[in-house]
């Protein structure tokens, strides 16, 4: 696997999606919770959405329980949430795993494309963020106390803004 392109995953409604769908586009894949001392980054990443899609950027939501039990309710109960409490309207993903030998084949390859510190190829908590480029290849990886208003110069450098 050497890009994005190369991976499916369900969104939160269940429905198939190649994420092929988004070659050509600066994507950024953050794994949520909804009851998380981050949980507000719903925010700023919908703030991100709003602002750069029209300009290529795609922002993907992958809920997961993993840190905490901080996301706990089914695919429909956290939909229901993002949007009801962050207006969410960029892509959810259904919940999975991003650690651990049943990971989700997309964050296997996330995690070994950009190692977090150390070298360290797992994710540490919720809102661990990586930037893809137009190229499906990650550019960079980001803590989870990292919030998303503060990757804006990245995301505009990987659009091609001047």
């Amino acid at each position: 696997m050497n890009s994005i392109e190369d991976f499916k995953a369900l969104t939160i409604d269940g429905t198939p999606m190649a994420l092929s769908a988004f070659k050509g586009k600066v994507v950024l894949i953050v794994n949520t919770a909804s009851a998380c001392g981050f949980t507000p980054q719903f925010s700023g990443l919908e703030k991100l959405h709003q602002h750069y899609a029209s300009k290529g950027l795609a922002v993907l939501g992958f809920p997961c329980n993993q840190f905490g039990s901080q996301d706990p309710g089914s695919n429909e109960d956290i939909g229901i949430f993002c949007q009801r409490n962050y207006g969410v309207t960029f892509t959810m993903m259904e919940k999975i795993k991003v650690n651990g030998s049943d990971a989700h084949p997309l964050y296997q390859w996330l995690t070994a494309e950009a190692p977090g510190i150390l070298g360290s190829k797992a994710i540490k908590w919720n809102f661990t963020k990586f930037l893809i480029g137009k190229d499906g290849r990650v550019i960079k990886r980001y803590a989870p106390q990292d919030a998303p208003e503060k990757i804006g110069t990245d995301i505009e450098k990987a659009l091609g803004m001047p």
